[in-house]
């Protein structure tokens, strides 16, 4: 008796593990798939505040191969994908109560199957907190699991490139910085597409204004504080946490004029002389007085730009003296 059940437990195991092996050769059929994400009107992200502040993820579903590939993709898209968020630690931030909800409770799951030729991409927009429970402000980076032939067949998956993602106090939190927002109202700063250019030009006129929370809006503090040797070579071997602090100091450093006093000075006007780009990177050429009690000084900056994902950030400058008048 005791034969005939073990032989029983060995054919329901070979069965198993025959389904799995069919599993991993259909699994194959996505070989030529990827799926990429990138932000989407990327923003400042604070933790939970669903609606009023989503963390909206731009996917991509690729087709990189000659052949047609066709894959399922549910109305819900709970049943497609799923976000991770990892900690400087690696650990996951839990998923939310509703997609635990949907997936735990027998439901019809309606699907279309969508079918790309070579070359062809499909993409959709989704919010990160309708997965995941973003509950403290930290440094986070995350990444996407597209389910092919949905949830339940969870074992064959695309996975995307990571994302960095910096989770800042709630405005009302006492620890909080400055908070971004246009001039007399209490909406929050969102960087937007505009030409090299007029990035270089909104920031110096938010210097003359002293709107710092502007002025940082198209800075890359990181890129200006690598500028410097002895900051580069400790933020490269700290934590993210750590980054996150060396940042926030750096901007203060720069509020107080302890450093980079060239990037911070106040002119009196400027003259955009000359601008040049090309897709990802460019430079933008000013001209640029400064009045002191008793003279005026003329100065060329150059302002060196690139575009990430849509927005020309300032990542780095030089400064000729030309003069005074």
């Amino acid at each position: 008796m005791k034969i005939r059940k073990l032989t029983f437990i060995i054919a329901i195991l070979c069965l198993f593990g025959q389904t799995l092996t069919a599993q991993e050769i259909n699994a194959g059929d996505f070989s030529n798939a990827s799926v990429s994400i990138k932000y989407y009107n990327r923003s400042i992200y604070y933790p939970g505040m669903n609606d009023d502040n989503p963390i909206n993820v731009h996917i991509t579903i690729k087709n990189n191969g000659s052949e047609t590939l066709r894959f399922k993709l549910a109305d819900d898209r709970a049943f497609s994908l799923d976000f991770y968020a990892y900690t400087v630690k690696n650990s996951t931030l839990p998923q939310t109560d509703s997609v635990i909800e949907k997936r735990t409770t027998n439901r019809t799951v309606y699907f279309r199957e969508i079918a790309l030729e070579g070359g062809e991409e499909y993409s959709f927009i989704e919010n990160v907190k309708d997965y995941i429970k973003v509950l403290d402000p930290s440094v986070y980076y995350l990444e996407l699991a597209f389910y092919p032939e949905l949830y339940k067949s969870k074992y064959i998956k695309l996975m995307s490139n990571r994302l960095t993602l910096e989770i800042r106090p709630s405005p009302s939190a006492a620890s909080s910085s400055y908070v971004p927002v246009k001039a007399q109202t209490s909406e929050i700063l969102k960087p937007e597409e505009i030409a090299p250019d007029k990035v270089v030009e909104q920031t110096i006129i938010a210097r003359q204004k002293s709107l710092w929370d502007q002025y940082f809006l198209y800075m890359d503090v990181e890129s200006l504080l690598k500028r410097n040797s002895a900051l580069s070579k400790k933020y490269i071997s700290v934590s993210a946490e750590e980054r996150v602090r060396m940042i926030e100091s750096f901007k203060a450093d720069l509020m107080q004029s302890r450093i980079e006093n060239d990037i911070i000075a106040v002119p009196e006007r400027f003259e955009i002389e000359k601008t040049s780009y090309t897709p990802t990177e460019g430079t933008v050429i000013v001209i640029e007085w400064f009045k002191y009690p008793n003279f005026s000084e003329k100065k060329r900056y150059t302002y060196k730009v690139r575009q990430r994902e849509g927005i020309w950030t300032i990542y780095d400058y030089t400064v000729v003296n030309l003069g005074t008048e």
